[in-house]
């Protein structure tokens, strides 16, 4: 399923971050919270009226002189340009129109697509500054005030994003394995698809030019059908390292959006890095099936258990997805190339696995005769009814007698009973907890 994407744009200090965090914390964000993965959090699955869409803030780091926050803005509206359904240019309504303003509203215009002008910090409605009207010259259609700090207009604002995405957004696609090629820059992810499609001969011709700052590669392998999505390396314009990382974050979201499967790429020789860590966050976030591909192992210098404590140095930076296979490969030498698209069919089939339910049932009922489910004053967790009620990724109903008492360490025990019971390799699964009584919502 893919969803829209909507990203903040604007210069350091506007309300950005006050803006995605007032919508994440007013829980119409319907994100998980994983612990260890992101800092600062720029990315988040959100919800309006029944219509989902990904949100992200392109801002958060604060340069040093004013060419660097035009340098900075300039490539915030080219990766909300290459990929955003919806761009907010959000701007400072008590600073008044800027120069860095008006440089990228003139990149914004030729987008083709739709921006919305949010002027920021207008919290008396009644009383709009005068310099408010200068926001006209920009050029992208009427300004709207808004308050990030008091959610002003949040409801207005976000009713005109849904009315502008494209038709058939947040539907289902064809029946082909969608297959993401991420991590950071010079992993190797292109080389990956080009050794895949130069080997088998299949491709038909690529589709670029996607506004989404990908590649998609159709494949056929095995006589199944893929398409590979790669995406793009960034530019390394900025000075800022870490705005380096923001972006690629930023970048692999759009194609992770609209696959079934991500390809997590490491780098053997560096290790998982920070940067691994924030994008398989967003990947583990989204649901989507993980395979975790070790890439320029032929570098590496072996020793008897090599490949197996790297795989235990895996687990141990990604806890938060434990449940991700992991290949060890060289695209240079076509070394277990095709083993990835093995483990892709793979673990795509065990996202979509549906359980009979009273397989389900009789597994939980054992669980919690083997490890009593937890207390407090008195009063004990009692699980009454378990069932499947959605695929890809899988999710799960327990019915229960009080949602207090489903301490998070025995949902991760139910959660490791279902996993040996079924499988479920490769792709995370999701526990909704229902008090007797409560009807679906």
């Amino acid at each position: 399923m893919s969803k829209p994407i909507v990203a903040v744009v604007g210069r350091p200090n506007v309300g950005k971050s006050t803006f995605f965090n007032k919508i994440v914390g007013r829980r119409v964000s319907i994100v998980e919270d994983t612990p260890g993965v992101t800092r600062d959090r720029i990315y988040a699955e959100a919800e309006w009226n029944g219509v989902h869409f990904a949100l992200i803030d392109t801002g958060g780091i604060e340069p040093d002189s004013e060419d660097v926050i035009l340098s900075q803005m300039r490539e915030q509206a080219q990766v909300a340009m290459d990929m955003a359904d919806v761009i907010l240019f959000m701007v400072d309504g008590k600073e008044g129109l800027t120069h860095a303003d008006s440089e990228v509203a003139v990149m914004l215009r030729r987008t083709g697509k739709k921006v919305m002008l949010l002027v920021n910090k207008i919290d008396n409605p009644a009383n709009v500054p005068v310099n408010f009207y200068d926001f006209y010259e920009l050029g992208i259609g009427e300004p709207v005030a808004v308050s990030a700090a008091n959610m002003l207009n949040f409801g207005d604002v976000l009713d005109e994003i849904v009315a502008n995405f494209p038709d058939g957004a947040d539907t289902e696609e064809e029946d082909d394995i969608k297959v993401a090629v991420i991590g950071k820059p010079n992993v190797g992810k292109s080389s990956l698809i080009n050794c895949l499609i130069g080997e088998k001969r299949v491709i038909v011709s690529p589709i670029a030019g996607t506004t989404r700052d990908s590649i998609d590669t159709p494949f056929e392998w095995g006589g199944d059908k893929y398409t590979l999505i790669d995406t793009a390396g960034i530019r390394r314009k900025s000075k800022v390292s870490e705005d380096i990382e923001r972006y690629s974050v930023i970048r692999a979201v759009a194609a992770i959006e609209r696959c079934d499967v991500c390809l997590l790429m490491i780098d053997a020789q560096e290790g998982v890095t920070e940067q691994d860590k924030k994008i398989a966050g967003v990947a583990h976030e989204a649901g989507k099936g993980i395979v975790v591909v070790v890439n320029k192992w032929d570098l590496v210098q072996k020793e008897t258990n090599t490949m197996r404590d790297f795989k235990r140095v895996i687990e141990a930076e990604l806890t938060f997805m434990s449940y991700a296979p992991s290949v060890f490969i060289s695209v240079k030498d076509r070394q277990r190339v095709f083993d990835v698209i093995k483990m892709a069919k793979y673990v795509a089939e065990k996202r979509a696995l549906r359980v009979p339910t009273g397989q389900l049932n009789s597994l939980i009922t054992d669980a919690t005769m083997m490890k009593q489910p937890p207390s407090d004053k008195g009063r004990r967790l009692k699980i009454y009814y378990v069932t499947q009620v959605g695929v890809k990724p899988p999710l799960f109903s327990f019915q229960i007698n009080k949602r207090e008492l489903m301490h998070f360490s025995y949902a991760r025990y139910l959660e490791n009973k279902i996993r040996e019971g079924f499988g479920f390799e490769g792709t995370s699964i999701k526990f909704v907890f229902r008090e007797k009584g409560e009807k679906e919502q």
